[in-house]
C-alpha cells in the first residue's frame, strides 16, 4: 500500500450560500489524498501502474469549478468521483478550505474535511 498526495491545490471558484458569493467568489485550497497500492509501479516505473495525479488534479479543478452552496457537496463529489474513475483507490481523503470567509471576522480559512472508503460507495 502506499499513499499519493496532492497538497495545497489552489484554486479560485463561487461556492457559498451568500449572492456575493456566487458573484465574487473566493480563493479555495484543497488537500487530496488517495491510499493505493504502489507496489507494482514502483518496480514498473511505468505510468499505466499507478494513479496519475495529474488526472487527480483534474478532478479536483473540474469539480470545484461547480458552483455549490456547501463545502460538504463538493467535498463528496471529489471523493466519489475519485474512487469512480480510479478503480484502484481503496480510500480517498479531501480537505477543501475557504481563504478568508466572509463570516464576519478574522477568520484564515473555514474547512471541510472528509473520506470514503471504496467499500462504502455503490455507483449503481
Amino acid at each position: 500500500m502506499g499513499k499519493i498526495y496532492l497538497k495545497n491545490i489552489r484554486l479560485y471558484a463561487y461556492h457559498g450560500c451568500m449572492d456575493e458569493e456566487e458573484k465574487i467568489g473566493s480563493d479555495y485550497v484543497v488537500n487530496l489524498s488517495v491510499d493505493v497500492d504502489l507496489g507494482t509501479s514502483s518496480e514498473t516505473d511505468n505510468l499505466k501502474d499507478t494513479v496519475d495525479y495529474v488526472a487527480l488534479h483534474s478532478i479536483v479543478k473540474e469539480e470545484m469549478s461547480i458552483r455549490a452552496k456547501l463545502l460538504e457537496r463538493v467535498a463528496d463529489r471529489i471523493l466519489k468521483r475519485v474512487l469512480k474513475e480510479h478503480i484502484e483507490v481503496r480510500l480517498v481523503h479531501v480537505k477543501v478550505a475557504k481563504r478568508n470567509p466572509p463570516i464576519g471576522g478574522n477568520v484564515e480559512e473555514v474547512a471541510v474535511e472528509r473520506e470514503l472508503h471504496r467499500s462504502s460507495v455503490d455507483f449503481d
